[in-house]
């Protein structure tokens, strides 16, 4: 049984002056509203105009970066595909032809269609070898064709590197040339 004193009554708010003042709240949503309405539109009659994109941080199609010597920059290290939430990077990795890293990737291959574009592989690559790029038109008339190779990646680099150069960090181990160090 509940005792009496375990009973708690909850009555309507006690509204002070303010409280019982709404309008003007009421007033100051018209006004956001109004202000809205004689705003000047930014409306772009795509494709025909296209707004102006911001290079830095803009998230587009995928591409696989060259290193200076021309090769592809992937070490296959599994980071991007591990990294990414969609799970739509699928790597083969075999051993490198060149004496200046262990591995590279024999098969790289990104689902286009399943990426959700978040930047995760990008953040998660250790050498800089995998980037968003500032291209958002894309065309597949198939889903084979919206499945990127690691060829039909480095195209999207040859054809994207003026627009966003390569940053080429400096990786611990690696030198950025296939030639001999001395």
């Amino acid at each position: 049984m509940i005792k009496p004193e375990d009973i708690i009554r909850i009555g309507p708010p006690q509204l002070d002056g303010v409280g019982r003042m709404y309008f003007g709240e009421i007033a100051r949503g018209l006004g956001i509203t109004l202000g809205h309405l004689f705003k000047k539109k930014k409306t772009v009659q795509y494709p025909e105009e296209e707004r102006p994109l911001r290079v830095q941080n803009y998230r587009g199609v995928h591409r696989l970066n060259r290193d200076p010597d021309e090769r592809v920059a992937c070490v296959s290290c599994f980071m991007c595909s591990t990294a990414c939430p969609a799970h739509c990077i699928h790597i083969e990795a075999g051993e490198s032809p060149w004496p200046d890293r262990e591995k590279y990737p024999v098969k790289f291959e990104i689902d286009e269609l399943r990426c959700i574009y978040c930047g995760m592989c990008e953040e998660a690559c250790p050498v800089d070898a995998i980037e968003l790029t500032t291209e958002f038109d894309i065309v597949g008339l198939t889903r084979e064709e919206m499945v990127f190779d690691k060829e039909k990646l480095l195209e999207v680099y040859d054809q994207t590197k003026q627009v966003k150069p390569r940053k080429n960090p400096k990786i611990t181990g690696y030198s950025y040339t296939g030639k001999p160090q001395q």
